[in-house]
C-alpha cells in the first residue's frame, strides 16, 4: 500500500470504500514494538451492539441506585462515602489496636529480668504485627508471643526485644516452629519476629505457653 512517498506493508482487511465500514470505535491501544502502537477497533454492526450493551448496563446501574437521574453524580457520592466509611473503619481499628496493646502492658509478668507479654485477640494479622513490633521496641528486655484467631483459623505472632536476641540468645523463629504443633501448624522466621499458623484453634492457648516455655528455657 502506498502513500504518497510511503510504502507499508498491510495485513489487514480491505474494504471497497470506507462507508462501507459505518460506525467506528477505538476499544484499545497498546506498544507492539519500539516505536510501534497498535490501535484496535470494532465497526459496523458491532459498535451497535456494544452500544446496546453498554445502554443497559447503564440502566441496570440506575435501577440499582434507585432510578437516581444522575448516574455519574450518585456514583460519585457513593465511592466518596465508601471511602469516608473505610477511614472510621480504620481509626476504629487503630483506637482497637492500641487499647489492646494496653492491655497487653497492664497483663506483662516480668521473670527472671524478661519482661513476658502475652494474650490472644480477634484483630486482623496486620494489627497484631505492628503491635508486637512497637512492643518489642518500646520494652527493654520484651518477649511477645500474641496467639489470634481469624476465620476460624489460628495464628502466633511472636517477637523478642533485641537485647534478648543478642545478649540472651532468644530466636524466636526457632522456638515458634515447636509451639505451633500443638494447634497442628507451622511456621518460622527471623530471631527477633516469627509468625506460625494451624488448623485447630483449640490448642492456641497451649501453643502460647509452650512458646514461652521454650523461648525461656
Amino acid at each position: 500500500m502506498q502513500f504518497g512517498q510511503s510504502v507499508e506493508f498491510c495485513g489487514g482487511c480491505h474494504v471497497k470504500a470506507t462507508g462501507q465500514i459505518s460506525m467506528f470505535k477505538i476499544v484499545s491501544e497498546s506498544s507492539v514494538a519500539a516505536g510501534i502502537r497498535r490501535i484496535e477497533a470494532i465497526t459496523g454492526a458491532k459498535v451497535e451492539e456494544a452500544m446496546y450493551q453498554l445502554q443497559d448496563t447503564m440502566e441496570a446501574l440506575r435501577q440499582m441506585l434507585n432510578g437516581a437521574p444522575d448516574l455519574k453524580g450518585a456514583i460519585e457520592r457513593l465511592v466518596s462515602e465508601n471511602a469516608g466509611m473505610k477511614k472510621q473503619a480504620e481509626e476504629f481499628l487503630h483506637e482497637k489496636a492500641q487499647a489492646y496493646k494496653q492491655e497487653l502492658l497492664r497483663q506483662a509478668v516480668e521473670r527472671d529480668g524478661v519482661n513476658i507479654i502475652c494474650g490472644k485477640t480477634i484483630l486482623p494479622a496486620d494489627a497484631v504485627k505492628d503491635i508486637a513490633f512497637q512492643l518489642r521496641a518500646e520494652v527493654e528486655n520484651a518477649l511477645v508471643c500474641i496467639g489470634s484467631v481469624n476465620d476460624g483459623k489460628p495464628m502466633l505472632t511472636c517477637a523478642a526485644s533485641d537485647s534478648l536476641v543478642q545478649e540472651h540468645g532468644v530466636n524466636v523463629g526457632k522456638v515458634i516452629r515447636e509451639a505451633a504443633k500443638l494447634m497442628q501448624g507451622g511456621g518460622g522466621g527471623q530471631p527477633h519476629f516469627a509468625t506460625a499458623g494451624g488448623k485447630n484453634a483449640d490448642g492456641l492457648s497451649a501453643a502460647v505457653d509452650k512458646f514461652v516455655e521454650l523461648a525461656l528455657a
